[in-house]
């Protein structure tokens, strides 16, 4: 399997994708793509014609299968190896593993736009906006219902590492980045996020990026 990437140090999506692809147990090559450069155009006279992923990050190639979009990374891969891998066995859990993956793949537009992942910068002093301040609310809402319900077997929000941990993982580094305060329980689940053996190799590489995104560097208004 090939799985592209975007840089390592601001793209959420590619991070999502790369964890999915780390949780399966399969090898897999990763190429790394850096976003907004020619870079991207090079590459698919390279490695081949991208279609139909319009040339988003992250793509997964398997043999004659390309699967884009990180939802569909993780659930394609989780029918490859098994699907207890990715989700609680309990039905009620998996009830809500699933409804807090959907969630956050698609809301939280606020906290996204105000506050663009990027791993090696902290920034002091952001002030969010009431409507990012109401995704983080909602998050931390979840994270507490998850750990307090289902979060009885390990550090992570159903016990064992997962789906929903997977798909948090870029807002752990978000709130580290942008020092959102946090509760007590919140702040051990990101720590327990932050200290992952995967998630400490993909902070190490984004440290060794050289590929700098201006827009992404300015501290937030």
């Amino acid at each position: 399997m090939k799985l592209i990437v975007g840089n390592k140090n601001y793209s959420s999506w590619s991070l999502r994708g790369w964890l999915a692809a780390k949780q399966s147990g399969l090898a897999f090559e990763e190429i790394t793509v850096p976003l907004f450069t020619d870079e991207w155009d090079s590459v698919k006279k390279t490695e081949g014609d991208l279609q139909p992923s319009s040339g988003k990050v992250p793509i997964l190639w398997d043999g004659d299968v390309v699967v884009w979009d990180s939802l569909a990374i993780l659930e394609y891969l989780a029918d490859k190896v098994g699907r207890e891998r990715f989700w609680p066995k309990d039905d009620v859990a998996r009830g809500m593993a699933r409804s807090m993956v959907a969630e956050m793949h698609s809301s939280y537009q606020a906290l996204r736009s105000e506050c663009p992942m990027n791993v090696r910068r902290r920034f002091d002093g952001h002030e969010p906006s009431e409507a990012a301040r109401r995704d983080m609310v909602r998050i931390l809402g979840l994270w507490a219902e998850a750990r307090s319900r289902f979060g009885s077997g390990g550090p992570f929000l159903f016990g064992t590492f997962g789906a929903a941990d997977i798909f948090y993982a870029p807002v752990v580094s978000r709130f580290i980045s942008y020092q959102v305060p946090v509760p007590g329980f919140a702040a051990s689940y990101m720590q327990a996020i932050w200290e992952h053996d995967w998630m400490r190799q993909w902070v190490a590489a984004s440290e060794n990026e050289e590929w700098v995104i201006e827009q992404y560097e300015a501290q937030p208004a």
